[in-house]
């Protein structure tokens, strides 16, 4: 039997992939920071879809002993993969002189080496013929250098690159897909942030069972990249053109004012 392994489960977006894997009853491998909330949504799925096969096993992507130890687990239970959906990331937007190093390595490493990191194990426990599929969660701030927003930004441009090269080299044996939602409504610092952002901020924004639909669309359809929701898409082309001065002017006026750190 083959899983999709989803990280970030309990988050908002990851709970919207695995609920809506599961009423179409394929098995699923959750993973998170909190074993009790793992149990509990593992719980809640299977009450839900009467034989549904569901495993998971907690984990902190930062850490590559921890990731060792899913593996291992894995291993253990002889699980075989047949996709991978990287929901997990670190949002932290503030200025980088506020970062503290543990801070700095949290976030670059959730949001990028951990993606990275579980895509290999997952293609060594893959069959690699053709089905196998790998969906990442970029983001639009990805497209851009964002001042106030500069590690994350950066690290989903490395993530979206990283994607987009993979994908050529696993050419006819998995598809390789990384979307770009802009914000998703999820925890309530970023609602807040969201009406922080006034009009444009609630017109781009998408709920988390909507960009959980239009990325396995994606996937299924094997494109490279998307940009997820029309106004995300609009500011894309808009922007296009304007120089990136400019840009980076805009945003550091618009973001300085703003702050959010979950984590």
């Amino acid at each position: 039997m083959n899983y999709t392994l989803v990280t970030g489960a309990c988050g908002g977006l990851g709970g919207a992939f695995v609920r809506l894997l599961a009423r179409r009853g394929e098995p699923l491998f959750l993973t998170g920071r909190s074993e009790d909330r793992l149990r509990a949504l593992s719980e809640e799925l299977c009450a839900a879809n009467h034989a549904l096969p569901v495993d998971f096993f907690p984990c902190d992507l930062s850490n590559e002993r921890a990731r060792g130890r899913l593996f291992a687990y894995c291993d253990s239970r002889r699980v075989r993969f047949a996709r991978m959906i990287y929901v997990a990331g670190a949002d932290i937007q503030k200025s980088f002189e506020k970062y503290t190093e543990e801070k700095l390595l949290l976030q670059a490493r959730v949001n990028f080496e951990g993606a990275v990191s579980l895509i290999r194990s997952v293609m060594a426990r893959s069959d690699l013929d053709g089905s196998t599929e790998f969906l990442c969660i970029g983001s639009v701030s990805g497209l851009m250098p964002m001042p106030y927003f500069a590690l994350y930004s950066a690290t989903k441009k490395a993530l979206w690159q990283f994607c987009a090269a993979l994908r050529e080299e696993l050419k006819g044996r998995a598809h390789v897909t990384c979307v770009l939602p802009g914000a998703i409504p999820t925890r309530e610092d970023v609602r807040e942030y969201i009406k922080g952002q006034g009009l444009w901020g609630r017109l781009a924004a998408l709920p988390p069972e909507t960009v959980a639909e239009k990325s396995l669309s994606a996937l299924h359809k094997n494109r490279r990249s998307v940009v997820i929701g029309f106004w995300n898409k609009l500011m894309r082309v808009g922007t296009a053109l304007v120089p990136l001065p400019l840009k980076l002017r805009f945003i550091a006026k618009r973001w300085r004012k703003c702050e959010k750190d979950a984590f």
